[in-house]
């Protein structure tokens, strides 16, 4: 149970920064046999491109867990008020569809990919495993939307209950 709690709360920022921080020591390394030894690993800046695409799918789940994706805030003052808090889940909704979408999507990419066996140009890898990328982001995504969907509709219902505890108290009083 820790473990779950402990993926829930982690899983994405720490998978980032690990990434992150091997992307930032590869190309340093790759920086400095350039530029000291004269010397280039053919292989570096691929594996640097593979790994930034997985730190970016990565990055798309933990921008929908802490809420913080792209939306217009101007778009939302045209509604009223008592509107605005569904037009935000309905946006979340729209966003959980193109998760799936792009579930669904890549999963067929990447059986493609399986059954080709590509392999990259210089360190040989399957390229179905950097097509994968978005498969396991999406789906990360995809339950970081569910589980935002579900905290809108509870504060939006818990709002809705002491409004209504304030109007019954203000009805007797």
């Amino acid at each position: 149970m820790k473990l779950l709690k402990w993926l829930d709360d982690y899983l994405e920022i720490t998978v980032c920064i690990a990434l992150m921080s091997f992307m930032t020591v590869l190309l340093f390394i790759q920086v400095v046999m350039r530029r000291v030894f004269s010397q280039s690993l053919y292989w570096s800046e691929e594996l640097a491109r593979y790994v930034f695409i997985w730190l970016v799918y990565f990055g798309i789940s933990y921008g929908a867990k802490i809420m913080k994706h792209i939306r217009i805030d101007a778009f939302l003052g045209i509604f009223p008020k008592k509107i605005r808090p569904f037009i935000v889940i309905l946006g979340d909704l729209l966003f959980l569809a193109f998760a799936v979408f792009i579930i669904f999507t890549s999963s067929d990419i990447v059986n493609k990919q399986m059954i080709l066996n590509q392999r990259s140009p210089a360190i040989h890898m399957p390229i179905a495993l950097v097509y994968a990328a978005p498969f396991a982001g999406f789906i990360l995504t995809s339950v970081r939307q569910i589980q935002t969907i579900i905290f809108r509709v509870k504060t939006l219902r818990k709002a809705e209950l002491e409004a209504q505890a304030r109007l019954q108290g203000g009805e007797r009083g």
